[in-house]
């Protein structure tokens, strides 16, 4: 009598794809699932308000000049780098290895174009975090900057080297200008 494998082979085959299946989904499961909270805002949000953003930026602009400086390298409001694969910034940023392991110095001012003063006061929300997890993130407020004579500057270590952002939003009145910068720590 001739024996017929093939419902034993379809049903090995099942099987396997079952457990498979089951096998994904379980390590779906383990994984921690971080937002992206890009302006400090949820995604949902950045999608729906990112003209808003960028028209705010354009207005915070023309009133005033945001020198953001990281290790005494000085940037404007980016934010372009959201568009950027993390990846791309071994390749095609110029915001390439701003941060140190270990002790990192922010500075923020404020220059008003009109009376080419720096402005004394103003609102600072930063974050500072890593774009794999949120385990090692800096939350900075005005509370956590020191005032010196021209705007608000912090001192933070970043406790790895490899990939970095940092973003946030400077707040004068109804001025509001947005930054959001992809780097790493060397």
């Amino acid at each position: 009598m001739k024996r017929n494998y093939w419902p034993l082979f379809f049903i090995a085959i099942f099987s396997f794809a079952f457990g498979m299946i089951v096998w994904t989904i379980n390590s779906a499961i383990k994984v921690p699932v971080n937002q992206d909270e890009t302006f400090l805002s949820s995604y949902h949000d950045v999608d729906r308000d990112y003209n808003k953003i960028v028209n705010s930026n354009k207005a915070f602009e023309k009133k005033y000049k945001l020198e953001l400086t990281i290790n005494k390298k000085t940037f404007d409001l980016e934010y372009k780098d959201m568009f950027l694969a993390q990846r791309a910034i071994e390749e095609k940023s110029k915001h390439k290895d701003i941060f140190n392991n270990g002790q990192n110095i922010i500075k923020v001012a404020v220059l008003d174009k009109k009376t080419d003063t720096f402005i004394k006061d103003f609102d600072i929300k930063i974050r500072v975090s890593r774009p794999t997890s949120h385990e090692h993130t800096v939350d900075l407020l005005n509370k956590d900057f020191s005032k010196n004579e021209n705007g608000y500057d912090v001192s933070i270590v970043l406790p790895f080297k490899g990939n970095w952002n940092i973003t946030g939003k400077i707040a004068l009145g109804s001025d509001i200008g947005y930054f959001y910068i992809k780097s790493n720590a060397i």
